[in-house]
């Protein structure tokens, strides 16, 4: 099933200039059918599982703490 540009954003609520962006960036496919840009659902519900998945590993870097180096010397 596919879905136009507005259909996409009142899916995954985000602003259509959102959706447009991500179409612009090449982030995600669509085609062309006459004058209405379509998108494929099953193609964006991947896009948005891997975009969470690489949220999620990005949030667990960030919280990873920052080993002690066992190279630092005190200078006092």
């Amino acid at each position: 099933m596919y879905l136009n540009v507005i259909e996409t954003a009142e899916y995954i609520d985000v602003p259509v200039s959102e959706i447009e962006r991500l179409i612009r960036e090449g982030q995600i496919r669509t085609i062309k059918y006459e004058e209405e840009i379509l998108i494929n659902r099953n193609q964006f519900k991947l896009f948005i599982k891997e975009r969470k998945k690489y949220e999620q590993e990005l949030r667990d870097y960030l919280e990873e703490p920052i080993p002690e180096d066992i190279d630092v010397k005190d200078e006092d």
